[in-house]
């Protein structure tokens, strides 16, 4: 018993960090390249996972197939508003720090903007649907076959992302500006270019993930925020402008969560916020720190 319990939180754990990983590398790269602490990142979670919800109920479209939808339509909405909002408050921002506190605040805006779509758009009331509901017994411990194929998802997606980063030309071009701006642009690297599309990746990143939490999971409007949290927390873990921190944070996040899920529900969202206490106290600069 003792055995399947342990197994149960660890793979609970690894599921739930799956997705935390994704939602934290997608914040990471905004903030870790373009320098926006993006508030309104869990509105670009719930939009995914609206869209997923829309695209099964009205047209029978399988989820999975809304991955290759909904992400590239988020993705260009990202990219669209940090060339119109973000870019314009960098040029117009005297240094990099106010540009940082004014696009912090640009994105509370957001934030309710986004927010207020949804609710016109899909109501105020919970939204669900079935998809693989049968489960899967592993080790004795019972698993339902959606969060399985979430889980297997996120890590595809995550070792992709990852691959991308690391072997090709453009997220090469990604890690010089992440490391030193104006060292990248005197290189070549169009900055403006790679900044809306750091952007517009970090939202693809939160839609894909919002596609795998409407597989698992209620959706409401109002999802946004906790996710928002939960990503920026993660960020600091792994180290504020690490991409890669992020994924290990999330990863952390999500197992740290499950445990303490199993002692007590409610308790697992004052988990991460002491650890995110504990961090600014202990080590600010998280475990990869930069």
């Amino acid at each position: 018993m003792g055995g399947t319990l342990l197994l149960d939180i660890i793979i609970g754990g690894l599921i739930l960090g799956g997705l935390y990983a994704l939602i934290a590398v997608g914040l990471g790269l905004q903030y870790g390249v373009a320098r926006v602490l993006n508030v309104s990142h869990g509105e670009f979670i719930m939009l995914g996972a609206f869209a997923t919800y829309s695209l099964y109920t009205s047209f029978g479209i399988n989820p999975l197939v809304s991955l290759v939808i909904s992400g590239p339509i988020v993705f260009g909405l990202g990219f669209l508003i940090h060339r119109t909002l973000f870019q314009h408050l960098r040029k117009s921002s005297e240094s990099m720090a106010a540009f940082e506190g004014t696009s912090i605040l640009a994105s509370f805006g957001l934030l309710f903007i986004i927010q207020n779509i949804a609710l016109l758009s899909w109501g105020s009331d919970i939204k669900g649907y079935t998809y693989l509901a049968g489960t899967v017994d592993f080790g004795g411990a019972i698993y339902a076959q959606n969060r399985l194929l979430a889980f297997l998802f996120a890590i595809i997606i995550g070792l992709a992302f990852y691959f991308f980063l690391a072997r090709t030309r453009f997220g090469k071009a990604i890690r010089a500006a992440a490391q030193d701006v104006d060292t990248a642009q005197l290189m070549g690297v169009n900055i403006h270019r790679m900044l809306g599309l750091c952007f517009g990746l970090g939202a693809l990143m939160a839609a894909l993930a919002g596609c795998l939490i409407s597989m698992m999971f209620e959706i409401t409007p109002l999802m946004g925020l906790p996710y928002s949290i939960i990503a920026i927390i993660a960020v600091v873990l792994g180290g504020l402008g690490n991409i890669l921190g992020s994924l290990l944070g999330g990863l952390i996040l999500g197992l740290v969560g499950n445990i303490v899920m199993y002692i007590h529900p409610g308790l697992s969202l004052i988990a991460y916020y002491m650890i995110f206490l504990l961090l600014i106290l202990v080590r600010p600069t998280g475990i990869l720190g930069k």
